[in-house]
């Protein structure tokens, strides 16, 4: 991003984009190109007509402060609770509904097939619902010995 790129917030509290040439661009979108395998890297400002107004190869690289408007932006786009615990499964071939505690309370959902558990590096796990939900789970193998043991079965 080059650094003569100036972000800030409107009085709705909309992402506001100030460019090289001093054009003002409201209700900017932030979308990330890798939300899963990295996050951090790959960050695109999106206008409100659909067009990428800039591209920020890594958040880190960043001033503090556009960071953090940025970070809190995506924030508050991105819905991806994380399973801390598996309370019960109902059935261990699937369909199965599966009764879970997430960083966002505790819920339900259906697991259509195996497939819909996506393994990633670092034994972390995305799962998909019925309903396309996704959640994560952070490290299966930090989980506790009946969530491990209820998810090896699907493994």
């Amino acid at each position: 991003m080059s650094s003569n790129l100036n972000l800030s917030r409107n009085a709705f509290g909309r992402l506001l984009l100030t460019d090289a040439q001093g054009r003002e661009h409201a209700d900017i979108s932030v979308v990330r190109a890798h939300p899963i395998s990295a996050p951090d890297e790959g960050v695109s400002l999106i206008g409100s007509d659909g067009h990428e107004l800039a591209w920020i190869e890594d958040l880190a690289a960043l001033p503090v402060a556009q960071r953090e408007l940025l970070t809190a932006e995506l924030a508050s786009r991105d819905f991806m609770p994380t399973i801390q615990h598996i309370t019960a499964v109902s059935t261990f071939s699937t369909p199965s509904q599966w009764t879970v505690a997430t960083d966002r309370g505790e819920t339900v959902f259906i697991l259509k097939t195996e497939e819909d558990i996506r393994r990633l590096p670092d034994g972390r796990l995305l799962i998909a619902s019925s309903h396309g939900l996704q959640l994560m789970i952070q490290d299966r193998f930090a989980l506790d010995r009946a969530s491990r043991k209820f998810l090896e079965r699907f493994l």
